[in-house]
């Protein structure tokens, strides 16, 4: 099985907890981290500068799909970043881990 990895931003830290919380709660995700960032980006014609949280989710191949819709449904943005990241290198300790924490 495959690790995947997708990340997503966040308005605040109280809604992605709750988000990580329900994710990893429902093992769609073995593990979320969460950082605080600065986010420089362009909305409706005008450059936004605005502290955002990262959210990045690691989970597996075979959770993938139903992860990516739980974000999508749970998000608050109207147009949120969910992309995911192919991880093609991952050390086997962890990725037993990942799937047995996802299952």
């Amino acid at each position: 099985m495959k690790a995947v990895i997708i990340v997503s931003t966040y308005p605040d830290q109280k809604t992605v907890k709750k988000t990580a919380n329900e994710l990893v709660k429902n093992r769609l995700a073995a593990c979320v981290n969460i950082s605080k960032i600065s986010s420089i980006y362009s909305w409706k014609g005008k450059v936004e500068n605005t502290t955002e949280f990262l959210a990045i989710f690691k989970t597996t191949q075979k959770n993938k799909n139903s992860l990516k819709k739980a974000i999508k449904k749970m998000h608050p943005y109207r147009v949120p970043e969910i992309a995911e990241i192919d991880v093609r290198s991952i050390n086997q300790p962890y990725l037993k881990w990942l799937i047995e924490s996802t299952n």
